[in-house]
């Protein structure tokens, strides 16, 4: 049976001089979703955008958007995202001293739920939490920066999480974040995940947006014809 994966472009690859039009071409070109990092400094190294730039891109987005807080005490700021019109808001396992609490904020400001994890984190840290999530964010690189090489050895958690969601019965969407493009998509929907963020191969891509896109798309196709696991 073949295989479909939702393509979430990263906005940290665009140009922010035009970013609206971009997001705007993304979305016709078939993206499923708009993904956001926001970055403090501090939990990683580099700083990005605000509520306020997420808040812009709601504005002309129609597709979910999907924010990740790579921000220590991200509690304190749930709300202040949720109500820029977000769809689903992450955030980090190793940022929070309280995950439970964390996630139940997250819901009650009417957004889904999702965890991520970096490189270093088993997949075992979610035992406990996966009946409070809606999504899982699976880092394939060090968080910080784009542009960067995706780490093969990163697989193995893709399908341990797969299991672990597959034994819980719950409806939970892995994601896979770091290093995607037009060769390694086929490797993480062989491994489970469901929903791949992408930047630079999206928004750097010599012929342009949607043709990063159609590139992810076929790759994936071909994988899921294939039967890739």
């Amino acid at each position: 049976m073949s295989k479909s994966i939702k393509i979430a472009p990263s906005i940290l690859a665009a140009d922010f001089g035009c970013l609206a039009e971009q997001v705007i071409c993304a979305q016709e070109a078939g993206a499923d979703l708009i993904h956001i990092d926001v970055m403090d400094g501090r939990f990683v190294p580099n700083i990005t955008m605000g509520p306020a730039v997420v808040e812009a891109v709601a504005k002309v987005a129609d597709i979910p958007l999907d924010v990740h807080l790579m921000i220590v005490e991200p509690d304190r700021f749930v709300e202040q995202f949720a109500e820029c019109g977000v769809d689903s808001i992450s955030v980090h396992v190793e940022a929070c001293a309280h995950l439970h609490r964390v996630l139940d904020q997250i819901r009650s400001a009417g957004c889904r739920a999702g965890v991520a994890l970096n490189p270093h984190t088993p997949a075992i840290a979610l035992g406990e939490v996966l009946g409070c999530i809606n999504l899982i964010n699976v880092m394939t690189v060090n968080p910080g920066f784009g542009g960067q090489r995706f780490i093969s050895g990163m697989t193995r958690k893709l399908r341990q999480l797969r299991a672990l969601v597959a034994a819980s019965g719950k409806d939970i969407e892995i994601e896979v974040d770091g290093g995607i493009n037009g060769d390694t998509i086929s490797t993480a929907l062989g491994a489970g995940a469901t929903i791949a963020i992408a930047g630079t191969c999206i928004f750097q891509h010599e012929k342009g947006i949607a043709a990063g896109i159609d590139e992810l798309r076929r790759a994936a196709a071909q994988a899921g014809a294939n039967g890739e696991s």
